[in-house]
């Protein structure tokens, strides 16, 4: 099964929005099996944010994504990448569509609640950086049957 990193950054753990978003990614039909509240710190977050450090806008990255609680996760499922970042909309919370997180429940493109890996490398290489092997849990959850052929 194909596996994905999620956060709920410090403005959808503050909005509390993080029940909801786990319940939209459940309803899907994904198997959570990594989660952690954490202060993130800076080095983190620089590792995190490393494509972007020649950028202009990397500063108020770390210092975002540092300024309070993240809820990090992993999630697994056949084609998790790509289906959770429907779910979470465009980068834009103005121009994402209603139905997605963003969507739904953003203003701003600073504030916008909720990072996902966006190909399959990069989800392998964040999950690396965020959990530790023995903080993933494998199972497989009774309706699995229901939702898989």
């Amino acid at each position: 099964m194909e596996r994905t990193f999620l956060a709920i950054k410090p403005d959808g753990v503050q909005r509390g929005l993080v029940g909801e978003i786990v319940r939209r990614l459940e309803a899907k039909g994904f198997t959570l099996v990594g989660l952690k509240l954490m202060k993130v710190s800076r080095e983190l977050a620089e590792q995190h944010y490393d494509v972007h450090r020649e950028k202009p806008f990397f500063p108020g990255l770390v210092n975002f994504i540092t300024s309070g609680p993240v809820v990090a996760m992993v999630w697994e499922g056949d084609g998790v990448v790509a289906s959770a970042r429907k779910l979470i909309g465009a980068t834009n919370p103005l121009t994402a569509e209603p139905g997605t997180i963003r969507g739904d429940y953003g203003v701003s493109v600073g504030r916008n609640l909720i990072h996902g890996s966006d190909a399959v490398e990069t989800a392998r290489h964040e999950v690396s950086l965020w959990f530790a092997d023995e903080e993933l849990v494998s199972w497989q959850p009774s309706l699995t049957s229901w939702l898989y052929e």
